[in-house]
């Protein structure tokens, strides 16, 4: 459930997100260190969506309840739009009510760490460990086993159904 404080500083912490890119400050490049799969900025354009793109390369954010992930329930796996790699398993999906896909853990080998100190904060950002990938951030106030919210994306992850049939 949303509370006004929530609501408030999130909405906060966006505007001025948004405002520093509206006077031109970018979002980072892309993660630092090399990876298994690198590309371009054209080539990433032409493989990704605009808003994969603004994801994934620009280390941008969607807006909060704008992902079709966000209420994905099958059973199934999320893996990077980038470059497909599995990054978390549906058993691990919980509803966070930030607006965002949450996860408590991910998949072995999947993800990658750095620090952000952006918007006036210091935090934890989640990259696809095979091409560098934003997807989101990493929190403390996950539920159990492991007490950890990855809140994701949805723009930088496509979903695999357990099933085999189209997401």
């Amino acid at each position: 459930m949303i509370n006004r404080r929530f609501l408030l500083a999130s909405t906060a912490g966006l505007a001025a997100f948004a405002a520093l890119r509206w006077l031109g400050f970018p979002g980072k490049a892309e993660a630092a260190g090399k990876f298994e799969i690198e590309k371009t900025p054209e080539e990433w354009k032409r493989q990704l969506t605009p808003r994969q793109y603004y994801i994934l390369r620009e280390h941008g954010t969607e807006r909060p309840f704008s992902s079709p992930l966000n209420k994905e329930k099958r059973k199934g796996i999320f893996a990077c739009a980038g470059c497909d790699l599995p990054l978390f398993a549906s058993e691990t999906k919980f509803e966070s009510g930030t607006g965002w896909p949450s996860f408590y853990d991910h998949l072995p080998n999947a993800v990658s760490k750095t620090e952000d100190r952006t918007m006036m904060m210091v935090r934890t950002e989640i990259h696809c460990r095979r091409c560098g990938g934003h997807l989101g951030h990493v929190f403390d106030d996950g539920p159990k086993p492991t007490g950890l919210r990855y809140c994701m994306d949805g723009d930088g992850m496509v979903f695999k159904p357990a099933d085999g049939s189209s997401s």
